[in-house]
């Protein structure tokens, strides 16, 4: 399975949401809190290709997008694809 990565802050609905599935599918993931850190942030900014909110999540290299993106490859059956490839 690949390694997801995902870019939070600590008080983001969002991230919480992104981080409940990801636990509840018992997917082990690196999670990146960019909340104070300037430089985590443009990496992240940098990686993602511009996007500035969090969540940020990444399959390995691939950029998936945020917690809607996620959400939405769940519900159409395509992320355990994406993560066993």
């Amino acid at each position: 399975m690949k390694l997801v990565t995902i870019y939070t802050s600590a008080m983001c609905p969002f991230c919480w949401r992104a981080l409940s599935l990801l636990k509840k599918k018992n997917i082990s993931f690196k999670e990146i809190n960019v909340g104070m850190n300037a430089k985590l942030r443009a990496e992240m900014i940098q990686r993602s290709g511009g996007s500035t909110s969090v969540p940020q999540i990444f399959i390995g290299d691939d950029h998936i997008g945020g917690c809607d993106d996620m959400m939405a490859l769940e519900k159409n059956g395509k992320l355990d694809g994406l993560l066993a490839k």
